[in-house]
């Protein structure tokens, strides 16, 4: 017997979760980024650089959300069937 499910479609939390791994992986560009002048002896970026690095913070809390939205979507779906 076939699950019910296709494997085509997204799961609730599937998008948050997307959304905060490409979040992270920008702020992992700008940590790069702006760590990068101080082993080149290089002109040190702006501030505003350092506060773009929070972003892997950001992204990774918003990962987290979508995990937890997709455990609570399972618990969820879980109760319904008994």
């Amino acid at each position: 017997m076939r699950d019910k499910t296709q494997t085509n479609s997204a799961a609730p939390g599937d998008r948050l979760i997307r959304a905060g791994a490409i979040v992270f992986f920008l702020g992992a560009l700008a940590t790069l980024v702006t760590v990068a002048p101080l082993f080149l002896h290089a002109k040190p970026f702006p501030t505003y650089m350092f506060g773009l690095s929070m972003l892997m913070g950001v992204g990774f809390l918003i990962a987290g959300a979508g995990v937890l939205q997709s455990i609570a979507a399972g618990r969820r779906q879980a109760r319904a069937g008994r």
